[in-house]
């Protein structure tokens, strides 16, 4: 009995962590499509240039984590995090056909992805 209690707990865990990996995408998704539209310089062509940014962000945020253990958003994490979100938000270009976004478009971007993420609601941590 103790076997199947640990399994559909572990079962649980799993859906717990691939439900939080499914929800960061479509936060990232919707908050990186409302940055887009605000921030001069940054274009997003078509859903599925979104849709593939939205997840190259969210793989890189997560390696970022799971090998430094920084966050790469820019509100709230100090100079660091604010670097590593302008970093990931040019840096994305290089990965996804239909994104392009300037330096400078980038740095606006991450101040405009920082404050539409901490307002969100919902815990976004990975």
């Amino acid at each position: 009995m103790e076997n199947n209690n640990s399994s559909t707990q572990s079962s649980r865990a799993t859906m717990g962590a691939f439900g939080q990996i499914v929800g960061r995408f479509i936060v990232a998704a919707i908050i990186l499509g409302i940055t887009a539209f605000f921030t001069p310089g940054f274009s997003i062509n078509n859903i599925w240039s979104l849709a593939m940014s939205a997840l190259v962000l969210t793989v890189m945020d997560y390696l970022i984590v799971k090998f430094t253990g920084l966050h790469a958003m820019a509100f709230g994490k100090g100079f660091v995090g604010f670097m590593l979100a302008v970093i990931t938000l040019y840096a994305t270009q290089f990965f996804v056909a239909g994104y392009s976004i300037s330096w400078m478009a980038a740095i606006v971007g991450a101040l405009i992805y920082g404050i539409i993420d901490y307002i969100m609601p919902g815990e976004q941590s990975m």
